[in-house]
């Protein structure tokens, strides 16, 4: 059980490799499955249900270039897998190489508070926080054309910008009443 660094290997030539963190994998596969469909650019597409990976294929494993945890606001399981996760990643994934997806933010059983959690954990790490539809085939679509955006750039297949440039541009900030009740 090592930390999973980002800089361990050395990249594939026109190839992108981004894990899939999501502990009840309901939307986990149908993402995988149009990441794959990418053709400008090969996008390696790995799935886990936490953190750490497992050691015995560490070294067949490609070098991951972005790491998504993938968060149902439905389920607390799902966030406290995301944020025990979190110790497993080399701090050098911080710089660009992480990002969160939140699905079912707007369900109304999911609690206010478990959005505020998700919202300061990701701004206390510097990194994204992208929203996603899980339930039609268009929201899909969207939330894998923003990660295939912020893919490219993690993996340097876009020239002039790093993921820490874009890490900065579309990172998670609180407004200065977040400690107060919900947005309500």
């Amino acid at each position: 059980m090592s930390l999973l660094k980002p800089f361990s290997k050395l990249p594939g030539l026109n190839t992108a490799n981004i894990l899939l963190v999501e502990s009840e994998e309901q939307f986990q596969q149908s993402l995988a499955d149009v990441l794959v469909e990418e053709t400008s650019v090969t996008v390696n597409v790995r799935l886990a249900k936490s953190l750490p990976l497992p050691m015995e294929n560490d070294e067949s494993r490609p070098r991951i270039d972005l790491v998504v945890f993938i968060i149902n606001l439905t389920s607390e399981l799902s966030l406290q897998s995301a944020e025990a996760s979190l110790k497993y990643l080399d701090p050098g994934y911080f710089l660009g190489k992480v990002c969160f997806m939140v699905t079912n933010a707007r369900n109304a059983s999911a609690p206010a508070e478990r959005l505020d959690a998700v919202r300061k954990l990701a701004a206390s790490l510097h990194c994204p926080l992208l929203f996603a539809e899980n339930q039609t085939p268009d929201g899909v679509a969207s939330a894998t054309e923003r990660l295939l955006t912020i893919l490219k750039v993690a993996a340097g297949l876009v020239p002039i910008a790093t993921g820490l440039y874009v890490s900065n541009l579309t990172r998670c900030t609180l407004p200065l009443d977040i400690d107060q009740p919900s947005f309500d």
